[in-house]
């Protein structure tokens, strides 16, 4: 079974309480939801989650291939490159680009490990897809689809 990662806006939206059992786990997405943490109990949730799935084998941890390759997605997005699967994307501006490297890296990740990335930031995973061909889907498609097959 393919691995499906949850994408940090998906954790926050949709605050999900049934996981499917291939559910993995990005250590960027972990970093995102540490530093968004409300409280030191929020802390604790998010490091027990960490030896859970680390203990699992769940956890996507960038490699140094993934950084290498990171970089030269966002090389390919700061110079608006045209790429293979899309043609010529608009050209990405520098101030994007520490918002924009944590994406790639999970992006990088989660194709890494043949899985499905669950997010509604399609816009920026979109313009990744372009040099990273990671699949994904809108939180509201993946969790309409969950909630009609449990009916």
């Amino acid at each position: 079974m393919a691995p499906i990662v949850f994408d940090t806006n998906v954790w926050i939206a949709y605050h999900p309480k049934h996981f499917p059992r291939s559910l993995h786990m990005s250590v960027v997405v972990l970093q995102e939801l540490l530093a968004g943490a409300v409280d030191g109990t929020d802390v604790k949730k998010q490091e027990a989650a960490k030896k859970q799935y680390e203990r699992e084998g769940k956890l996507l941890v960038p490699t140094a291939d993934d950084w290498i390759e990171a970089g030269k997605v966002l090389n390919s997005l700061l110079r608006g490159l045209k790429s293979k699967r899309g043609g010529k994307t608009p050209k990405l501006h520098h101030q994007e680009k520490q918002r924009i490297i944590r994406d790639v890296l999970i992006a990088r990740t989660v194709k890494r490990a043949g899985g499905l990335l669950v997010t509604d930031n399609t816009r920026d995973f979109r313009m990744i897809k372009q040099f990273c061909n990671v699949k994904i889907q809108s939180g509201r498609e993946y969790f309409r689809h969950q909630t009609s097959s449990a009916s």
